[in-house]
């Protein structure tokens, strides 16, 4: 249920804001993105397992405060990412 090495090496890479960088909010996000829908595609099949759920919920919750603190932070940075990732907000 959880990304891949290489999956995870490739959205540092496409998120990081400079070399190294793997820290940053927008790679943070980018992370959590990837896990969040790789467990909601768990959930079309295993649809009585809460014990992921609450994991899910927690993952969906972490990402929300980092979107929050970019928003705060840097409006651009904020848009620039939600329009990339495709979130709604």
């Amino acid at each position: 249920m959880s990304i891949t090495v290489e999956e995870k090496t490739r959205l540092i890479k496409d998120y990081a804001t400079k070399d190294g960088d793997t820290g940053s909010p927008e790679v943070q996000v980018a992370i959590l993105s990837s896990r969040i829908a790789t467990l909601t595609e768990h959930f079309k099949s295993h649809k009585n397992d809460n014990h992921s759920r609450r994991g899910l919920l927690m993952l969906v919750a972490q990402r929300r405060k980092l979107l929050d603190y970019l928003k705060k932070k840097d409006e651009g940075r904020y848009q620039s990412l939600i329009s990339r990732l495709g979130l709604r907000r």
